[in-house]
């Protein structure tokens, strides 16, 4: 499975958010809490959307009607996961079965992590298309976590995929294959508890005063 630059390449590619979770350490649905004036569900559809990723799909499961409302007016395509609560596995697995046939890569996005850019998704899918890898997976300081985009190739492996873990299985098994963009290690935050909300809304409330009105 040789790496290849190809027309192919240049397709559009499909943003899949993952945005499915129980948020039992949260004790509420963490992806319904505002931040900025906005959801983080809707935040992270978004951002996918300003990336370029298209069509964004965004697995949903717990308060799924919810989470739909949240992603009102927006060119994206909510999928339903029923069986959220037996593991994020099963939203990739939705996620990816939801990829259009022509869609020659996916983008795979937790909702969960609001410091996630949109610049941040535009450099995975241009470093892809650059080179044709089957992987280009983020680094924070040394860390590997999403966003990471996967080639077309490896869809197949993603939705066959069993138990928690099972993407960074995928990853491990084409490492050799990936390419790796680093992040800072200050981007790697995702929310799962109040004080992890409380410190992130303080954080980018504190940037957006410091950047206005010259950002």
């Amino acid at each position: 499975m040789e790496p290849s630059v190809d027309s192919e390449t240049n397709g559009p590619v499909a943003g899949v958010v993952l945005a499915a979770g129980a948020s039992t350490r949260m004790g509420r649905n963490k992806l319904l809490l505002q931040i900025g004036g906005e959801s983080l569900v809707r935040r992270a559809a978004r951002r996918a959307l300003a990336s370029g990723l298209a069509p964004v799909i965004v697995v949903v499961g717990n308060e799924a009607d919810r989470s739909r409302a949240e992603l009102s007016g927006l060119p994206c395509r909510a999928v339903e996961n029923p069986d959220f609560e037996k593991g994020i596995h099963l939203s990739l697995r939705a996620g990816i079965a939801a990829v259009p046939s022509d869609a020659p890569a996916a983008v795979v996005l937790l909702a969960d992590m609001p410091l996630v850019t949109d610049r941040m998704i535009a450099t995975l899918v241009q470093r892809y298309r650059d080179s044709g890898a089957a992987l280009v997976i983020s680094e924070y300081g040394g860390v590997q976590a999403p966003p990471t985009l996967y080639d077309r190739r490896l869809f197949e492996e993603l939705r066959a995929a069993e138990g928690e873990g099972c993407s960074k299985r995928v990853i491990e098994r084409h490492r050799g294959e990936a390419l790796s963009v680093a992040w800072p290690a200050a981007a790697l935050t995702d929310v799962d508890r109040p004080e992890d909300f409380e410190r992130i809304r303080q954080e980018l409330s504190s940037e957006e005063t410091r950047c206005a009105p010259t950002c």
